[in-house]
């Protein structure tokens, strides 16, 4: 009998301690916004002969972090822009055509965004880049 109460006594307890840390001031919950460019990125690209140009024509979604930080991105999208044609002008016609080259260009571009954006806002923000439409010639 004597053990049935120490039971008992155990599951009150613990029941009671889970309640009084659930009511405690829960913390506030980041909201993940997406926010894309308008319209779409095209640039050039660098291709194996010299006489031709290649293009590619992206749209961008960034995975922001908080909303909070969709001010800051809206600032600086000029820069934000110009870092992503960059990454793209770099790349050879290989990467740009190829799935396993896309997924390393949207690496570049998510490590270099967030580069760029933790030495203006101290806070590297993006959270991920997605590619919605891609096509390149």
């Amino acid at each position: 009998m004597k053990n049935i109460y120490a039971l008992l006594l155990i599951l009150v307890s613990t029941f009671l301690c889970t309640s009084v840390l659930a009511q405690e001031a829960p913390k506030a919950k980041s909201k993940v916004v997406y926010y894309g460019f308008d319209p779409d990125i095209v640039t050039n690209y660098v291709t194996s002969g010299q006489k031709n140009l290649g293009y590619v024509r992206v749209t961008m979604e960034l995975m922001i972090k908080d909303e909070k930080f969709l001010p800051m991105i809206e600032h600086h999208e000029p820069m934000i822009l110009n870092a992503i044609v960059a990454v793209f002008g770099k790349e050879s016609e290989d990467a740009v055509k190829s799935l396993t080259g896309r997924e390393e260009i949207r690496l570049k571009i998510l490590n270099t965004l967030n580069d760029l954006l933790v030495k203006e806002t101290g806070t590297a923000l993006v959270q991920d880049v997605l590619f919605t439409k891609y096509l390149y010639q």
